[in-house]
């Protein structure tokens, strides 16, 4: 069972290449901070502009490094089904925990298509496979009667990160699937109100910046106690937005630059935030009485 606070990880760059000491730290800091997973090479952490070599590299890195401390999960999604096989059949050969997949992105397949996808990579590769549905970024979405397909017949297939508005869909995947399929908030600001109807924890992208209070969320949400997970919903939720403010993952690789987590680095087409942006963001990690030192 996937559950709890799980970072979408930045990854970081240092003058062109992946900064494997800043990935160290990022990775020491969640395991200090009682963070439950780490997500590497999500689109969070640029996989899109990641060459196969480096995808590869730092999954792998990742789960040498962790070494058993920490759950890590490999973002293996792909566009072509032969490149998912790849990286989720790396994934697996490197000791990852799980492989996150996202939906197929701009060939808007039918519902047969994605079925057909993933049930190719979960037929092909023997570890826990969490779906990424994300429609504002792949065009399509990945729907309920299709999910429940898959999960019928390939027991690997064992969550869904939702990043959806639409809780009717929330309630759909549980009344259906029922509690031991880990559904994932993939939204910050929905993770309270998907784990009212049920939802399982999140992938978080504050969580890079504030992951003790994005466990702290998580776990009265577990626990039942909605009453402080409301509360710490509303402290954090003007931090969850400004996190939005230009397209993930710029402003949170940003922040984590202003914290000395890192380079403010990207790559193209990535850039860098407009002035009035930045300038927003920092007085809002200051607000949270975060150590700005950039």
């Amino acid at each position: 069972m996937f559950e709890g606070s799980i970072v979408a990880l930045i990854t970081p760059f240092k003058d062109g290449e992946v900064d494997y000491e800043a990935l160290k730290k990022l990775i020491d800091f969640h395991v200090d901070n009682g963070t439950d997973a780490i997500l590497v090479c999500g689109t969070t952490g640029e996989s899109p502009t990641l060459t196969f070599e480096e995808h590869d590299k730092v999954v792998e890195f990742a789960v040498k490094y962790a070494a058993g401390r920490i759950k890590v999960i490999a973002g293996t999604g792909a566009n072509a089904t032969h490149e998912a096989v790849h990286l989720t059949a790396h994934a697996k050969e490197v000791g990852a925990d799980a492989a996150l997949l996202v939906v197929p992105y701009y060939n808007k397949p039918t519902q047969n298509g994605l079925y057909e996808h993933f049930a190719t990579v979960a037929q092909e590769v023997d570890i826990p496979i969490i779906l990424y549905n994300i429609p504002s970024r792949t065009g399509v979405e990945i729907a309920v009667d299709t999910v429940y397909r898959l999960v019928s017949k390939y027991p690997n297939i064992v969550g869904s990160k939702e990043s959806t508005p639409n809780m009717d869909r929330i309630s759909e995947l549980r009344r259906r699937l029922g509690d031991n399929f880990s559904i994932l908030s993939g939204d910050d600001s929905l993770t309270l109100p998907m784990m009212a109807l049920g939802a399982k924890g999140v992938v978080s992208v504050a969580n890079n910046i504030v992951p003790k209070e994005v466990k702290a969320l998580t776990s009265y949400a577990l626990e039942g106690n909605f009453e402080k997970a409301r509360q710490m919903h509303y402290h954090l939720y003007e931090l969850f937005k400004v996190l939005f403010i230009e397209t993930n993952p710029i402003p949170v690789k940003t922040a984590c630059w202003m914290l000395g987590m890192c380079e403010k680095e990207f790559r193209l087409p990535l850039c860098e935030m407009k002035p009035e942006n930045e300038q927003k963001l920092r007085e809002v990690l200051k607000k949270y009485n975060l150590p700005v030192v950039n």
